[in-house]
């Protein structure tokens, strides 16, 4: 099985995972072949990459960290929840109590991914995930909500304080509701009145935040602070070393990596070793160096089923992941340097032989 952008599809493939529309209905069940009507159907729906079953990737198995009903089912709670309790600010008693059952929802959707985290025990893999094409601050939202989860679990953090990261990472851009639109989806560079306006979201998070007594204190500085960087060049109060909170410095690592490996209409995504790289240049100086390092150990930055392009000019499929050399996996190669089908052989970009080649474009990662 293998990850692909439907634009690579041809009529007579066959899918190799159901797909759900963003209300968890089923669209279209695994096994089913795709006819030229199909494909044309589901680039309507916005969805853009699906799981396609091949020769070329037998035997690839593909782990899904978070099913894909659960990743539905709470991109949706979270959009609900977000907008119920941005209503706070003009809201009396009954707005307070829609935003803690909001809260109540959110704790039991997280304690959901949670177990699925713990139950797979396995690299995390968000990074080739069928993508429905959703308001980027929701599905934002969820992505950092799992990896702020794993990088919990890493540091070894009771479950009391795990919980109270993955509500603070679910609500960590509430802020943003309250952002133009316009500014924050703008094509271009922003200028500084923009940009100031788009910082007010820490702020403005956290002054609805802390007057939620559903929540600690705590998860309100999530909001607040997950944009405050190590050497104090951060915003909005400058905050340096161990004046940050911990669970801040946990959220400010992953919610980098999301942004910069999502397409965004202002910039094209990083490939996933590049965002990896990026956190690496502001180690201790942006980020705090101990979390970057268990990030890496928890998420599986090419995951099996990817098809990828090597600098060489060969086209292949990752078939293993090496745990031991983040972004060089073992490659099942299906193409040469022409374009041209070759017999499928498999290389590993971690030995000696291959430390040349490297990934130069996964096209399913959007």
């Amino acid at each position: 099985m293998r990850l692909i952008t439907l634009d690579r599809c041809q009529p007579g493939i066959k899918l190799g995972k159901t797909i759900y529309n963003a209300n968890g209905k089923v669209l279209l069940s695994e096994g089913t072949e795709l006819s030229s009507n199909l494909l044309t159907g589901l680039k309507k729906y916005n969805i853009f990459t699906i799981y396609i079953e091949d020769e070329e990737s037998e035997g690839i198995e593909i782990i899904e960290s978070i099913p894909e009903e659960l990743r539905i089912e709470a991109v949706n709670l979270i959009t609900e929840g977000l907008d119920t309790i941005a209503d706070l600010k003009t809201a009396k008693i009954r707005g307070m109590m829609k935003s803690e059952r909001a809260i109540r929802s959110f704790q039991k959707i997280f304690r959901d991914i949670l177990n699925c985290l713990t139950e797979t025990q396995t690299a995390l893999n968000l990074l080739a995930t069928t993508k429905i094409h959703e308001n980027y601050l929701y599905s934002h939202s969820l992505n950092v909500t799992i990896y702020a989860c794993q990088l919990a679990i890493a540091n070894g953090l009771p479950l009391k304080n795990i919980e109270e990261i993955g509500l603070g990472a679910m609500l960590h851009d509430l802020g943003k509701v309250y952002i133009s639109k316009e500014v924050l989806n703008k094509p271009g560079k922003l200028t500084i009145e923009e940009f100031n306006h788009v910082k007010s979201h820490t702020e403005l998070g956290f002054e609805v935040l802390r007057k939620i007594h559903e929540i600690p204190l705590t998860v309100a500085h999530c909001a607040f602070q997950h944009h405050e960087r190590m050497d104090g060049s951060g915003y909005p109060r400058g905050l340096k070393g161990e004046e940050i909170h911990k669970y801040a410095k946990i959220i400010s690592v992953v919610d980098v990596f999301d942004a910069v490996t999502s397409h965004r209409v202002y910039r094209p995504s990083m490939l996933p070793h590049q965002g990896l790289e990026l956190l690496y240049t502001g180690s201790g100086t942006h980020f705090d160096s101990r979390q970057i390092e268990l990030f890496r150990n928890c998420i599986a930055i090419y995951p099996q089923g990817l098809t990828v392009k090597l600098s060489d000019g060969r086209i292949g499929i990752v078939s293993n992941y090496n745990f031991d050399a983040f972004g060089r996996p073992e490659i099942r190669v299906i193409r040469d340097e022409d374009n041209q089908e070759v017999q499928p052989y498999e290389i590993n970009l971690a030995s000696k032989d291959h430390l040349k080649i490297e990934i130069v474009a996964a096209d399913a990662l959007l």
